[in-house]
């Protein structure tokens, strides 16, 4: 599978999830918060990918659609 094919998450949820999961772990390493503040991880990947396996199995796309045409 091409990369274009299974992205699902525009710029600005991709930006909003490595923000929030940098918090979380930031929380969770100062120890501001528990240990689950760690599941910051799961969001972070999810960016760095810009694929969410729950977008996936919803339907869901929060980018733009690219439209390619085949020679």
């Amino acid at each position: 599978m091409r990369r274009f094919d299974r992205e699902n998450m525009g710029a600005v949820d991709q930006w909003l999830r490595l923000a929030t999961g940098f918090v979380l772990l930031l929380l969770a390493a100062t120890h501001l918060i528990g240990p689950w503040g760690y599941i910051g991880l799961l969001p972070m990947a999810t960016a760095m990918f810009r694929c969410c396996p729950l977008y996936h199995a919803l339907g869901i796309h929060t980018g733009r659609r690219h439209h390619h045409h085949r020679h």
